[in-house]
């Protein structure tokens, strides 16, 4: 902007009549505004796999871009935002937080990619306090006044847009983390009374909201540090007072879904509260990695009273959900009417929908290419990170077959994790030295995000990214003490992971549940513990014959466990598991964990690391199939792990998503 004073006369007084505020629109006018949502970007700025170290078309803000740019073709009044967990969940983003950090000049490789698309604002996700908050502080540009984290120090560099969370506070000063909310002066094109154009400004109020279970998954970091405030009470509280500042609308950005269970303020996904709290115009919400709106979705959660999962409303409030990894750009054209004071919402002709990079044909859109450019020496510094050799398998270690029995991708990690919380307990707990110590995993990856989302880490050399891809996240090692009770009740929660079969039907059954993914499949694998999981039974009353060392566990026998601190704390709602049974909050992360035993044990054999299963199914013939979708081309792992229940169906399931149709004999 030029300054006026060294202008002639005449120039001057045009300077000073230009910066007049806009004379409002008037009544009766309208416009259109888009907003568009990017959520769970988890660090994908590229399309590429840094585990399987190839390019991968499905993700990546860098395809995004495309929507982006078609949708800003397409409506002439845009805002783009993202809904949170942006910085964690690739190997490049733990290469800037863990093995290379940021300086605090630098800027994160994800905001370099939102800077250069022009997001207008941001919310925050639960991941992104993953790394701490110190770290969480210097990439934001943020000065936290928190325990921990030096507010005297100058500003580091962060986004170049405003980033709101309402209901995080610091224990220290009782303030918000962040700012709350931030309202935008939105200069917009639009329609008069008339048919005439004119320009006007709309004022939108963004709000930020993470889910209250922080505080148990992140505890580590969180504890005594900040406390949280539910999302009803936070936006009956902040709403108001956005309104009273001028804001004619009010967008939640919101990271969490939509639970209708009694309200609590710590619930993990109260947007369906959220959204009737009056005076919220529209909601941007993630955390659940789905797609709304959908009409095809079978996801529970889209299929409650007051949601519309066609038109894309909750309790009648435009809401989109733009899944994962950015494979969809969330789009609300939200119809505007200025009614001589502010401008209202259209709620008939605004639309809601949720767009994917993939096309009809099954081809991706191009991929920006510029992004790649700004972030080309961070992605070439990671590929070298992730080739460092730590040791060998002679077997393939994959999830494909993990629903069914296959360990091969799990036991490894629950024999790091079991060994470290063994040692730990005979230096420092001596009084747990005689307990049995068992360990839970799970297999995160089981084809949710498409058909090449699965774990494969292939015979031969492993590296630093197939050890990342073994264990996705950056959690910590937990230990924790159970009774034989607690850990019925823990697999019972896990084998949910199953639909209830039916023997007598004579139609296909499908065995897995999609709501409940698999992350939260935890089993043990260890000769020592044996059980039977019934899946004809209801849920709660599955597994079957659960017994150590051959005997049936008691209900007051005594365990320690080795997990993470996620689950430990609470994640994933297993009963009994709420932080208050935890005897170990290991500093070191289970990843770090699995690297340093895979390095100790230089060379894995299936017979030593990838074959103890210690769960079957309780034998029961079915008139019917029972199948599962999971890689085609693959059926010959199942062979080689001993699933000689399972058998190829179909090459190509007929769902247009690449997967293959397989089924399990639950007799054998």
């Amino acid at each position: 902007m030029r300054c006026c004073r060294c202008l002639p006369l005449l120039s001057l007084f045009l300077c000073a009549c230009s910066a007049l505020p806009p004379q409002p629109a008037p009544v009766g006018s309208s416009a259109t505004l888009a907003l568009l949502e990017t959520t769970d970007l988890h660090a994908n700025v590229l399309g590429y796999d840094y585990y399987k170290l190839r390019p991968e078309p499905s993700i990546g803000i860098e395809r995004t871009a495309a929507l982006i740019a078609q949708a800003r073709r397409q409506f002439a009044n845009t805002l783009l935002f993202d809904n949170g967990d942006a910085i964690q969940g690739t190997a490049l983003a733990d290469y800037q937080a863990l093995v290379q950090p940021l300086r605090c000049d630098q800027t994160l490789a994800i905001y370099k990619a939102m800077n250069a698309l022009g997001v207008d604002g941001s919310g925050i996700g639960n991941h992104e306090f993953n790394y701490g908050l110190p770290f969480l502080n210097q990439v934001t540009g943020s000065q936290f006044q928190v325990d921990g984290v030096e507010a005297a120090k100058p500003r580091c560099a962060g986004p170049q847009f405003p980033q709101v969370l309402a209901n995080v506070y610091s224990v220290k000063t009782g303030q918000p983390l962040f700012a709350p909310y931030h309202i935008i002066d939105k200069r917009v094109s639009a329609t008069g009374p008339d048919g005439a154009p004119l320009s006007a400004t709309v004022r939108v109020g963004i709000i930020g909201f993470a889910p209250p279970a922080i505080l148990a998954w992140d505890k580590r970091w969180l504890e005594g540090r900040v406390y949280t405030e539910g999302l009803r009470e936070t936006a009956q509280k902040y709403v108001p007072e956005m309104r009273a500042k001028g804001a004619d609308l009010v967008v939640a950005i919101s990271h969490g879904g939509l639970d209708d269970s009694p309200y609590s303020p710590s619930m993990e996904n109260g947007n369906f509260y959220l959204a009737q709290v009056p005076g919220v115009d529209a909601m941007l919400i993630g955390h659940s990695h789905q797609v709304f709106p959908d009409p095809a979705s079978t996801v529970p959660q889209f299929n409650l009273p007051g949601v519309d999962k066609v038109k894309g409303t909750v309790h009648g409030v435009p809401t989109v959900m733009a899944n994962l990894w950015g494979k969809h750009l969330g789009v609300i054209g939200l119809r505007l009417r200025f009614d001589g004071k502010a401008w209202a919402v259209e709620k008939g002709l605004t639309t809601v929908e949720a767009r994917s990079i993939q096309s009809a044909d099954k081809s991706f859109v191009a991929p920006d290419p510029a992004i790649a450019a700004l972030v080309a020496q961070e992605h070439a510094e990671t590929i070298r990170y992730v080739q460092t050799p730590i040791g060998a398998t002679d077997f393939r270690m994959s999830s494909y077959f993990a629903d069914v029995g296959d360990v091969s991708a799990i036991e490894v990690v629950n024999q790091a994790q079991g060994a470290y919380l063994a040692r730990y307990v005979r230096a420092n707990l001596p009084q747990y030295a005689h307990l049995p110590v068992l360990s839970m995993s799970s297999p995160f990856k089981s084809g949710s995000a498409g058909v090449g989302d699965y774990t494969d880490v292939k015979a031969g050399n492993v590296a630093l990214n197939h050890a990342a891809d073994l264990y996705l996240y950056p959690n910590s090692l937990y230990g924790v003490k159970l009774s034989g009770a607690d850990l019925a009740a823990w697999l019972e929660r896990a084998a949910e992971r199953f639909n209830t079969i039916d023997p007598q039907r004579s139609a296909p059954q499908e065995l897995v549940n999609p709501a409940h993914p698999s992350y939260n499949f935890d089993a043990p694998t260890s000769a020592d513990i044996s059980y039977l999981i019934d899946v004809t039974q209801a849920p709660g009353r599955r597994i079957k014959d659960l017994r150590y060392r051959g005997r049936p566990v008691a209900a007051e026998q005594e365990f320690l466990v080795a997990t993470n601190n996620y689950r430990a704390s609470g994640g994933g709602n297993f009963p009994g598991l709420d932080g208050s049974k935890t005897v170990l909050a290991s500093p070191d992360d289970n990843r770090e964990v699995l690297i340093a035993y895979i390095a100790a044990a230089k060379h894995l054999t299936r017979a030593g690391n990838g074959s103890a299963r210690s769960w079957r199914f309780a034998p029961v013939a079915t008139k019917g199939p029972v199948v599962f979708h999971s890689a085609p081309g693959v059926l010959a792992l199942a062979q080689a792990a001993g699933l000689d229940n399972v058998t190829l169906l179909q090459a190509d399931d007929g769902a247009g998503k690449g997967f293959a149709l397989y089924r399990v004999d639950l007799a054998k």
